[in-house]
């Protein structure tokens, strides 16, 4: 601890799996120049999944912090130190390369413009505000600058911007170019309507979906699946008690078909292809807070029990947003259902640094022509089917691979005995 080294211990921003650079800071729990008690939760970040609390490396006091709320910081990047109470600031190193990677939320106001209590700012005086208040001050042309801050570490949150309004009677949807106009002109009532500021979550979530289509070669394969069997077998395990989900009869069978498909389970770094030993497939959850994907490690080396009482709890934890960093991370293959919505099919996206993604429509009773191979009595059954969409990045992997890999699955869902084997 530092209070017992009489060494400042840096302050970093942890790692979050391959795929994450860098993280938006949400808030400070202490303020600069108050005591911290190791194991303490000391800040919050957000990524595209989820929103964190980081605990105390150490005990001591808070200082030099270097990051304010709604900054992205850098993985691993210093934001703080946390120092023995004896120890003096300016003895304190300055760590090389701990500044943010930017910092949007901080800005000058406009040359003229007072500050927030009245006077003018100082020059090179910084004012805190959050992404959000900014969008929605910037939207409504309201003098930010002048506002007095409620949120962490005096920053001006999106409250004291809807605060404002509200004294003004300004709607908060309100476009400021239907509010303009000269002194008693007419102006027909603007249509009402609902705006939702993008989160940041939301906003770091579409730059790796951007990501993905524009680093990627996506190829989107379909098959249809005869699943009967797959339906029986389910009832069957819960007639005799065994309450597994479609999600984990369908991780089951991808654990054994990528098992024997390894170009699938695979990634690409530079000019060097990467197969990976395990197989984690990340699970796509619709929660509160948007699209979560928790990953089910060690897929091929769990019983199809195991596997159901995993996802049950990664699945309860997601949507209430309790999953910690290392649940969302360090998947190599995802899984996407939208059965459950009455979708047929859909083209999945696929996770950045991941090979192939999995896309499941709805299992649908249809009529299918059953042919009798004694004779040319062939007849039309109705029959429980399903459809797959398989998009995988051209770059790792060719079309036939791929096809081979989607034609095991639809046969495993066809024959899931097989899975026994």
């Amino acid at each position: 601890m530092a209070a017992d080294t009489g060494r400042p211990t840096e302050v970093l921003v942890p790692p979050l799996g391959q795929t994450v650079d860098t993280v938006t800071l949400v808030s400070w729990y202490k303020k600069e120049g108050q005591a911290v008690t190791q194991g303490e939760m000391l800040f919050a970040i957000e990524t595209d999944k989820a929103t964190l609390d980081i605990e105390a490396p150490a005990s001591g006091v808070l200082r030099r912090v270097r990051a304010a709320p709604g900054d992205e910081v850098k993985i691993l990047s210093v934001i703080a130190v946390i120092a023995a109470e004896e120890e003096i600031l300016e003895k304190i190193p300055a760590t090389p390369g701990a500044e943010p990677a930017r910092r949007p939320a901080r800005s000058q106001p406009p040359t003229g413009q007072a500050g927030r209590d009245g006077r003018r700012p100082e020059r090179g005086e910084r004012i805190f505000i959050s992404p959000r208040a900014r969008r929605l001050a910037e939207k409504h042309g309201v003098p930010w600058a002048m506002l007095e801050p409620t949120g962490p570490e005096d920053a001006i949150v999106e409250r004291d911007v809807r605060t404002y309004l509200e004294a003004r009677r300004i709607h908060p949807t309100t476009p400021a170019a239907d509010r303009a106009g000269p002194v008693g002109a007419q102006h027909a009532a603007p249509p009402q309507m609902e705006t939702i500021p993008v989160p940041d979550a939301r906003a770091v979530l579409a730059g790796r979906m951007s990501q993905s289509t524009r680093t990627t070669a996506p190829i989107t394969l379909t098959a249809e699946a005869e699943a009967t069997s797959l339906v029986e077998m389910r009832q069957r395990l819960s007639q005799d008690g065994v309450d597994v989900s479609y999600d984990d009869l369908l991780l089951h069978i991808l654990g054994k078909a990528l098992r024997e498909h390894p170009r699938l389970n695979a990634s690409l770094e530079g000019d060097t292809i990467k197969l990976w030993q395990q197989i984690h497939i990340g699970l796509a959850v619709d929660t509160d807070q948007g699209l979560l994907v928790p990953v089910v490690c060690d897929v091929d080396r769990k019983g199809l029990g195991q596997l159901a009482s995993e996802t049950h709890r990664l699945i309860e934890r997601a949507k209430a947003g309790q999953c910690a960093s290392h649940e969302l991370s360090g998947g190599t293959f995802t899984l996407s259902n939208l059965g459950m919505f009455g979708i047929d099919s859909f083209t999945p996206i696929i996770h950045p640094v991941e090979c192939a993604a999995l896309g499941v429509g709805r299992i649908k009773i249809r009529p299918a022509v059953i042919a009798d191979a004694r004779g040319p009595n062939d007849r039309i059954s109705a029959r429980q089917t399903m459809w797959l969409s398989l998009t995988f990045d051209h770059r790792l992997v060719d079309g036939a691979p791929a096809a081979r890999f989607l034609q095991r699955v639809v046969h495993l869902i066809e024959q899931p005995y097989l899975l026994l084997s």
